[in-house]
């Protein structure tokens, strides 16, 4: 069968069993773009690169599926840029697709062109360009075996507008799934033998590759085990924050008595993660435990300090593995003593209560350790909880309970603007779970035109953006170093409410069924909900009707510029 390269890449994709791709349209990539016009995948229409990007990263952490996003040359591979980074550091499956100038005009500083792999070479898995139409369908599905081999991470394709209208008879390749190694017996019975004799053992959970809920799995084996897991930054979601083991977790915002608990274990065990800056305070904890790492990636990037131990295995086959033996065995002399005492610290941690004493910010504005308790009883642990950057995640990490797994999203190298984005994209790739972001003013305003993006697709997120009119986190570094003398952190913003109402679906131009670019699919009409909420006390009421609109919602809550997270050392 004879068919154009862009239309075997669509192929490809959709014998994969990719469901959707986020993209930006550009006249590079028209004959992709073709190929999906009558393609059972989704083309979720965004509206910035940067954008697009976040919502591929998402996808791949909720399904275990490589994200797939597509943009065009130039200033389209500029903006997606920073979703690259984040895959990059995050460790999450990704495929970026970029058109590209045609082959006649490579190296003549054509329109929009730059070079694929200079840009992309140092933040990628791998960096690929299709200049043989014979094999777009061959290097489609190497682009996704690499994203998700080993360390998963990104994979940037460049598609040559004019190869990708070339003809070829090559046929659509099957992507074989391979599964991922099985820890020996030995290597298993080395390990709880481990576990048994140390004093103060320690499981670290995090990364990707929790979506089949073995997590769960995990934390029962470590609380027969009475052993303590801790999470890593913004991976707790591994396991149910209702186990018995559950410590809390590393990285920024913890409780102080979490990290010192990290530091005192004599055995740590690294599942899915490592020990990385940020778990480690900045490289300064944890360093002088027996180390084992159990990880896919054979040259432990991001690790730092001792390895005694090397496991190759992914979170589900180590722990359906480790499962099969006893618990009992890794037990050793200890008691349950030293677990219940971990849980205790995150639980009084995490306890609801008001912070506005604590910050200096009495009777200013909205009290967030009050409306974030709220919003937490409200959702039960079961909604998918989507984070940018910026101290204002900082309240919904450590009030809101996470109880099912595939169930946070969060730029674990500290990008901003992945909230709006990544909730829009849970809401589509989970349409039966609440997706909720959680973002600064900020944060928000960096991809907030992906809420258009919603209204089209008939995404339903909850945005909470939490405005203090500041970049909040770098006011605080400049009140540790700078005293007084605030810089380039001052914003003005406009009414988020408001803004909402914009959005109204049925009135709003959208697409007309006719037009099946458009991607509608039959969507129902959408009214966009929003509330200003000024004081604590109007939060509660405005959550409900908030989470009770049949579309997308959004409420803007004010907080005095001066508030800050509440201390790490405060427990009780």
């Amino acid at each position: 069968m004879s068919r154009s390269a862009g239309h075997l890449i669509v192929d490809t994709l959709e014998s994969a069993g990719i469901e959707r791709v986020y993209a930006v349209p550009g006249e590079s990539y028209l004959d992709v773009l073709d190929g999906l016009y009558d393609s059972s995948i989704d083309t979720v229409v965004c509206r910035q690169e940067g954008g697009a990007g976040f919502m591929a990263l998402a996808e791949s952490r909720l399904t275990g599926r490589p994200g797939v996003a597509m943009v065009t040359r130039g200033p389209g591979a500029a903006n997606a840029m920073i979703s690259i980074h984040t895959a990059w550091q995050d460790a999450t499956a990704m495929v970026l697709f970029v058109g590209l100038v045609p082959l006649t005009d490579r190296s003549r500083e054509s329109f929009q062109e730059f070079s694929l792999p200079e840009w992309f070479s140092s933040t990628a898995k791998r960096v690929i360009t299709i200049d043989d139409e014979h094999r777009a369908g061959e290097l489609t599905a190497d682009a996704l075996r690499i994203a998700a081999a080993g360390r998963p991470g990104p994979v940037v394709v460049g598609l040559p507008e004019d190869v990708l209208v070339r003809l070829t008879e090559s046929p659509t390749p099957t992507l074989a799934e391979a599964a991922p190694p099985t820890p020996a017996t030995a290597e298993l019975e080395s390990l709880i033998a481990r576990i048994a004799a140390a004093d103060r053992p320690a499981f670290v959970l995090g990364g990707d590759g929790w979506q089949s809920g073995c997590g769960a799995a995990l934390a029962e084996f470590a609380a027969s085990a009475g052993v303590p897991v801790y999470c890593d930054w913004r991976a707790y979601d591994a396991i149910p924050h209702s186990s018995p083991a559950w410590a809390g977790w590393l990285g920024y915002g913890r409780a102080d008595a979490v990290a010192a608990g990290f530091a005192e274990a004599d055995l740590l065990v690294f599942v899915g993660c490592t020990r990385s800056d940020v778990a480690s305070d900045g490289y300064t904890i944890g360093f002088d435990a027996e180390t084992v790492l159990v990880s896919l990636d054979p040259e432990a990037m991001q690790h730092a300090g001792r390895i005694d131990r090397h496991i190759a295995a992914s979170p589900q086959s180590f722990t359906e593995a480790l499962t099969r033996f006893d618990a009992a065995a890794a037990r050793g002399g200890r008691t349950d003593e030293r677990m219940r005492e971990r849980a205790e610290v995150q639980s009084r941690f995490a306890a609801h209560r008001p912070d506005a004493e604590a910050t200096g910010t009495a009777g200013a504005g909205v009290d967030l350790g009050v409306a974030f308790g709220i919003l937490d009883e409200r959702l039960g642990g079961e909604a998918i909880l989507t984070y940018g950057a910026g101290n204002a995640t900082i309240w919904g990490h450590r009030f809101i309970r996470h109880e099912t797994p595939a169930s946070l999203v969060g730029a674990r190298n500290g990008a901003m603007g992945l909230a709006v984005p990544g909730a829009v994209a849970a809401s589509l790739a989970r349409p039966d779970r609440r997706a909720v972001a959680i973002c600064g003013d900020g944060d928000f305003l960096m991809n907030g035109q992906e809420v258009a993006t919603a209204f089209a697709h008939g995404a339903k997120p909850l945005i909470i953006v939490v405005d203090n009119g500041v970049y909040g986190t770098i006011v605080s570094h400049q009140e540790n170093h700078y005293p007084g003398r605030p810089s380039g952190t001052r914003m003005v913003n406009p009414d988020f409410a408001a803004w909402m109402s914009a959005f109204d679906r049925s009135s709003s131009g959208a697409a007309s069924a006719s037009d099946p670019s458009s991607t509608d699919g039959g969507v129902a009409s959408l009214t966009g909900h929003g509330e200003r909420v000024e004081t604590t006390e109007e939060f509660g009421p405005a959550l409900d009707r908030a989470l009770a609109a049949d579309g997308p919602a959004l409420i803007h809550v004010l907080i005095d510029p001066a508030t800050m997270p509440p201390a790490a050392n405060e427990t009780a």
